[in-house]
């Protein structure tokens, strides 16, 4: 469990900051039940991963790539927001989150009240579908219950290819949204990165570019991350454990 000494620093330095950008990976969602996908006994650990031009190009793959938006539909379908979700609400609200920046798919962090406005979703989000050729989007729930009664690819009413609409491996991530996230990172004066290894990019590049401009940079992660040495303050928590105690820490300043 983390000492209060560094519970209370880290609420501290967010106190002094106007300008704090939050990077959130796999490790805030783990406490809602959605899988890790990197981790031990993640889902990449059971289950090849279907490249974009795969999906595109081959029945089979499309099939595949259905079949795994079924099997994990449950546990994004049925998951709620927990403690450290609320606690970046939080942050929010005391006026000191200037942007969210997460690799997260599962919209949790919207779920929980974290505005658009805020918000950037590098990997995009299982909470509509898309379709591949007009860029329609729609709920997913329609969609997930044909498939699972014809096990048939979905189409979208267009003729193109139905997926999530989330960013698939070798899928060019959208360079809007990329920019915003750096865009947000150029201006922070504190970058804290929570759940996540840092070990995917160009997300990861996102925090370190803060850190690089001179932001203090808190890493809180239950295990060891890319960036550790990096790191004014390393947390080695769970998330929802240790967040809330921050800002609850830094109510009282």
């Amino acid at each position: 469990m983390t000492d209060e000494t560094t519970v209370e620093h880290v609420a501290s330095l967010v106190h002094r900051a106007r300008r704090v950008l939050v990077f959130t990976g796999a490790g805030v969602s783990t406490g809602s039940g959605i899988p890790d996908f990197r981790g031990p006994g993640g889902v990449w650990t059971r289950r090849a991963p279907v490249y974009y031009q795969d999906f595109m190009s081959s029945p089979e793959a499309r099939l595949e790539y259905w079949e795994y938006v079924l099997e994990g539909h449950d546990a994004f379908h049925g998951a709620q927001p927990n403690a450290a979700h609320r606690a970046i609400v939080d942050l929010e609200r005391l006026g000191k989150l200037d942007a969210l920046v997460t690799q997260n798919i599962d919209g949790l962090h919207a779920e929980a009240g974290n505005s658009e406005g805020v918000t950037i979703e590098l990997h995009g989000t299982r909470r509509f579908v898309e379709c591949q050729s007009c860029g329609a989007r729609s709920d997913p729930a329609p969609t997930i219950d044909d498939f699972r009664r014809t096990r048939t690819p979905p189409r979208c009413g267009c003729g193109g290819w139905l997926k999530p609409a989330t960013v698939s491996f070798g899928q060019a991530m959208p360079e809007n949204t990329l920019q915003a996230a750096f865009d947000a990172a150029a201006l922070a004066d504190l970058v804290m990165s929570v759940g996540s290894t840092l070990t995917v990019h160009p997300a990861a590049q996102v925090p370190l570019t803060a850190a690089r401009a001179g932001a203090p940079y808190i890493v809180i992660n239950r295990g060891e991350t890319a960036h550790d040495d990096l790191a004014d303050v390393r947390i080695d928590d769970d998330a929802v454990e240790v967040l809330p105690r921050i800002v609850k820490a830094l109510r009282s300043l």
